[in-house]
């Protein structure tokens, strides 16, 4: 995982497979799990539906707030995008969220449960976070990779289990990464990377899942990939909450966009009744004309050009 700015608390994100203890092919189970056996389910298992409230949330640092007073619920099965220009305290947010960063004030719950107030490994049941640019082991493959979100589910009493076996494969299956479970990170593209990452992230097995500019980076055809997977991942029941700095993007795969401008929740609602040219002028100063897609109805940013005389 690429190093943060933000100042952590004392617990380390479960998703980070550099402080996970390692399950890679070396000293993982016996058992491959990229090939089905009698004791695999034949549909993919997801955890319990779980609502996210967030409520007053403050979080910065020593003099310098950076995130104000935010609220926000998500239902379960539902995809929420944040939106905002860069330093907004969109990332920050979600760090308080994953327990990367301890607010100020205010609560986080998950069914109820104040992910604070929770040991580490408790709340790495209820919230899987991908940060920014992660950093994957050097030479690991697609399975090794994903092998690592399961380290929360492990123990010294806990071992490698069918269950673990079964998350793995029906991640690497949820995300289409399957076939190419052997092949290494480094030698696949950047869409089949960051399909990796998803999966390893959903073999966590949480409520909550949180993606931080899933889509940084990719072309656009990588883009459509990885958010219709986010959609996928919704539909099976899973909290969905992704950073994203394209607001077209954000309002045509999200059910709840999310618009922050100097630490504070300036709009939230569904993106047909959110998305319009007075917000895109206060967010990012850019006059611009809001059209909707066939199709869908999606809101469409079309900024204005200046043209020199």
């Amino acid at each position: 995982m690429t190093k943060m700015t933000d100042t952590p608390a004392s617990d380390t994100s479960a998703t980070d497979p550099s402080t996970a203890s390692s399950t890679d092919a070396s000293t993982g189970p016996s058992a491959d799990p990229t090939a089905p056996s009698a004791h695999l389910s034949t549909g993919p298992s997801t955890p319990p539906s779980t609502d996210l409230e967030v409520r007053a949330l403050h979080a910065g640092f020593p003099g310098r707030p950076v995130v104000r007073d935010v609220d926000l619920t998500v239902p379960a099965g539902q995809v929420v995008a944040i939106v905002g220009p860069n330093g907004c305290g969109k990332s920050t947010l979600l760090r308080a969220l994953a327990r990367l960063h301890r607010p100020a004030s205010g609560t986080v719950r998950v069914g109820g449960a104040d992910v604070w107030r929770l040991r580490q490994r408790q709340a790495a049941h209820l919230i899987a976070l991908l940060p920014q640019s992660p950093r994957a082991p050097e030479a690991v493959t697609a399975a090794g990779l994903v092998r690592y979100g399961r380290h929360p589910h492990q123990g010294l009493l806990r071992q490698w289990s069918r269950e673990d076996e079964r998350a793995v494969h029906e991640a690497l299956a949820a995300t289409g990464m399957l076939d190419l479970a052997a092949e290494r990170l480094d030698r696949l593209s950047g869409g089949q990377r960051q399909r990796c990452w998803l999966a390893m992230v959903l073999a966590q097995h949480t409520p909550v899942v949180l993606l931080d500019e899933p889509t940084s980076a990719l072309d656009l055809g990588h883009v459509v990939e990885v958010l219709e997977l986010v959609r996928h991942v919704a539909a099976s029941g899973r909290t969905v909450v992704m950073v994203q700095h394209d607001l077209a993007a954000a309002a045509r795969y999200a059910d709840t966009v999310v618009a922050m401008k100097d630490g504070r929740v300036i709009a939230q609602g569904p993106p047909r009744e959110t998305v319009d040219a007075p917000l895109v002028k206060e967010l990012y100063g850019l006059n611009a004309d809001i059209l909707h897609a066939p199709g869908d109805g999606a809101p469409v940013v079309v900024p204005h050009t200046v043209t020199a005389p």
